[in-house]
């Protein structure tokens, strides 16, 4: 027996004509260790847009009720050819519950339980999980829950990899996001270094006021200065970017290997052995990542996905981070939402303007059944 509900897919063509609209879907039973969840609520994260909005033309669509027709430009179009004609689902992450489930021990444990899911279908009335990616929240709302994959283990996954590879303090390129407002907090409570860039005073604030020890604003005239002095003190000689495109991770390259020659005894022209890790994690900008011949060559920029690294990371770890997020899901790793719309909802131009824009503190959660 099929379920049918309301789900949202999104169709890039080849034209570059993009369509975001919501349909009726069904939805068959689950089977071995699949779950079938009513989805009640799941957040809008910078990580769905790619999908869901990319650079779209969005100011000059086309919209009617529960769709939007835009144009996406070149380049971003055809670097997008693998996905042309695909009508895909979107939303990676929420929250719902199990109502019915296939036949292993796992899914069938989890019959009638709210949970956290991963299902990458999440705008949707009801989705399709694996029983071993849920979350069984307890007592915990579905907003609570909503947010408690992406931005959590991501933020961990960054302390954990710098564990991993031998450093006591990271770098974070935005320091006032959800996101970094939750790293902020891992690395007070774990006791790592921590060096949080920020764009604007109220930014800064709002993480001095949460504890923060080491906040610099890229706005402020000496911001050069400020990261080589709070690189200085924390040896953060790594670093996580999800902007992109520009000039940051440049300029974070320059900062660590300057603090690092400060501190050489005699003169190389390879410049210092120090090794300076940048890792990009998202594309909050579309354009080139410009790079500079100024750092030596000890440095390495590479990307970081949160999926590869918990393949990678095991098993044990996986466990381990899933139940602190659990055990910390109203405090350390919370979440705060601007407002909540439904599917509908979603596709309103006000509200696609608005949350494309990925604001500090400014998230909107989707509330699947209204």
């Amino acid at each position: 027996m099929t379920t049918t509900g309301k789900q949202l897919f999104t169709t890039l063509e080849s034209d570059g004509t993009l369509t975001v609209e919501i349909a009726q879907s069904e939805f068959p039973d689950p089977t071995g260790n699949q779950v079938l969840v009513k989805m009640e609520a799941a957040p809008i994260n910078p990580s769905d847009l790619a999908i869901l909005t990319g650079a779209a033309d969005f100011e000059n669509a086309d919209y009617s009720p529960g769709k939007v027709v835009a144009k996406m430009p070149e380049p971003f179009n055809s670097g997008q050819k693998a996905r042309h004609g695909q009508r895909l689902p979107a939303g990676n992450e929420g929250a719902g519950t199990v109502i019915a489930t296939g036949d292993s021990d796992m899914a069938k444990a989890l019959m009638g339980q709210r949970v956290a899911c991963v299902p990458g279908t999440a705008y949707s009335e009801y989705a399709i999980a694996d029983a071993a990616m849920c979350l069984p929240l307890g007592d915990h709302s579905a907003e609570a829950g909503a947010s408690s994959f992406v931005n959590p283990m991501t933020a961990l996954g960054f302390v954990e990899n710098a564990r991993m590879d031998g450093h006591k303090a990271i770098l974070h390129t935005v320091g006032a996001s959800n996101l970094g407002q939750m790293l902020n907090r891992i690395c007070l409570e774990d006791g790592m270094g921590l060096v949080n860039i920020v764009r604007k005073d109220e930014q800064a604030k709002l993480l001095k006021d949460q504890g923060a020890t080491h906040v610099v604003n890229s706005s402020d005239d000496d911001f050069l200065d400020q990261l080589k002095a709070a690189i200085d003190d924390t040896d953060a000689f790594y670093g996580f970017d999800p902007i992109g495109g520009g000039k940051m991770v440049d300029t974070c390259f320059k900062a660590m290997e300057q603090v690092a020659v400060g501190k050489m005894t005699e003169y190389s022209r390879y410049g210092s052995n120090q090794q300076k890790r940048m890792f990009i994690y998202g594309r909050l900008d579309f354009g080139p990542t410009t790079l500079t011949p100024s750092y030596g060559f000890g440095w390495t920029l590479s990307g970081w996905l949160l999926t590869p690294f918990l393949q990678s990371a095991g098993m044990e770890t996986v466990m381990r981070m899933r139940k602190r997020v659990l055990d910390n899901l109203t405090t350390t790793f919370a979440s705060g939402y601007k407002t909540k719309v439904d599917l509908e909802g979603m596709l309103t131009k006000d509200a696609i303007l608005d949350y494309r824009q990925m604001k500090t503190g400014e998230k909107y959660l989707v509330m699947p059944h209204g």
